[in-house]
């Protein structure tokens, strides 16, 4: 049985079913949400305000908060802990490094709500890169 599960999210719904999955189905299960900033957008905006911020780790925990927000809510429900773990960069590539730590890895089927065509031309199909290369199980939520 899994005794540490990972999941990544953003602020999709399918993050959040990914997560209520996770708590609702490894019941005794550690479980860590890893919310990835620094992604590239249309604009680069999250991108570009990281690169301009004094203290990095400070402006990348600050991206992250409202997911990590939305997570304990979800966690509290289910009278549950979490641990939160904030990644910069690429979500595939923070997934998958941190992906042999764990023993799960519980992500939902499609990530934040930008057009197909424009999530798969800069960030790929994290949920299809992370489940052909991660060294764990990957257990994809719809």
């Amino acid at each position: 049985m899994a005794s540490r599960i990972l999941v990544p999210m953003d602020d999709s719904n399918h993050a959040e079913q990914a997560l209520e999955y996770a708590l609702d189905n490894f019941p005794n299960a550690d479980v860590s949400v890893l919310h990835v900033v620094g992604v590239p957008s249309p604009m680069m905006g999250e991108a570009t305000a990281l690169s301009l911020a004094d203290n990095l780790d400070e402006a990348a925990a600050e991206l992250a908060d409202p997911a990590f927000e939305r997570a304990r809510e979800i966690a509290n429900q289910r009278d549950r802990e979490i641990d939160t773990i904030v990644g910069i960069g690429h979500p595939a590539r923070s997934i998958i490094d941190r992906a042999e730590n764990y023993d799960t890895i519980v992500l939902g089927a499609h990530g934040a709500d930008w057009s197909r065509a424009t999530r798969q031309f800069l960030v790929g199909n994290v949920a299809e890169t992370v489940s052909k290369r991660a060294p764990v199980p990957v257990i994809i939520v719809r």
